[in-house]
């Protein structure tokens, strides 16, 4: 298997990984970074064929790929190589992952993220990395509701713990961003940080969907845009109450309503400028 590249170590727990600029033939200094995300992708076993047709799809000239959990189906090794097989002999570009709450189910999470980290895959969970000038912050999060709603830590031990958590998570995520330098920042999660992508889903499993807990952290520090998944019949982009961009990215949600084009989700981020998450470009 050829092995993906690996790219040096520049202090950390943060990494510098450097884009691959394909297809462009101009010297001057990039002025925008391209981000391509999709989360849920499932990968089993036996799924090689449907995989390779998603990361062969994969924009020429994005920069950096971003995979919002929930990549392997039942949290199985056998299931991680199939996808690390996959990115290392077709996806060119650095990839920054965080785990999902399908990739933690079958105990065998640690070894999910190091068959990924070994084909150069920079999996994240509470650490950061930098690439091409764009700090990048990401942990799986957790449930527990939003606003008024969120569940609290009162009552029963097993809530408590429940609880905490989510306040951990977010904790890790706040750590992430504190480490970052950059002007801009991004960050990458599985479960949602605010209720607007996930409205669509059946209003019963919100709490169950993410946290709002995950929106404070954001809201603190400058970000420039949110990405998630895990919210399959969600809504595809919504805003922070500080008006950061956060978009749905889960690979149900994009195939149903970009039917149209590959199920990534493409984001242009200026390197200067106001810091906002740029403009959608189209696949």
């Amino acid at each position: 298997m050829t092995s993906m590249t690996r790219f040096p170590t520049v202090a950390d727990p943060i990494r510098q990984l450097r884009p691959v600029r394909r297809g462009k033939q101009s010297q001057n200094p990039p002025t925008t970074l391209r981000i391509a995300a999709v989360g849920d992708i499932h990968c089993g076993r036996t799924s090689s064929d449907g995989l390779r047709a998603l990361l062969g799809a994969l924009p020429a000239d994005a920069d950096v790929l971003l995979l919002c959990g929930d990549l392997v189906d039942h949290g199985l090794a056998s299931e991680a190589r199939v996808l690390a097989r996959e990115i290392s002999t077709t996806v060119r570009v650095p990839v920054v992952a965080v785990l999902g709450n399908h990739d933690m189910e079958a105990g065998e999470h640690a070894q999910v993220t190091t068959i990924l980290e070994d084909v150069g895959v920079r999996m994240l969970d509470g650490e950061s990395c930098e690439i091409g000038g764009v700090g990048f912050a990401g942990v799986k999060g957790f449930a527990g509701g939003f606003g008024t709603h969120a569940l609290g830590a009162w009552g029963e031990k097993a809530i408590k713990s429940f609880v905490h958590e989510a306040v951990n998570e977010a904790l890790k995520l706040e750590a992430a961003l504190v480490r970052l330098e950059t002007p801009k920042r991004i960050v990458v999660l599985h479960y949602a940080p605010i209720p607007a992508t996930v409205e669509g889903e059946v209003r019963e499993i919100f709490p169950f969907l993410g946290s709002s807990r995950l929106e404070e952290p954001i809201n603190r520090y400058p970000v420039a845009a949110v990405f998630h998944g895990h919210a399959h019949a969600g809504s595809v982009e919504g805003h922070t109450a500080a008006g950061v961009p956060v978009y749905n990215v889960a690979a149900p949600l994009l195939q149903r309503r970009f039917p149209e084009r590959p199920a990534f989700r493409v984001i242009e981020v200026a390197l200067d400028g106001p810091n906002s998450g740029g403009g959608e470009v189209g696949c």
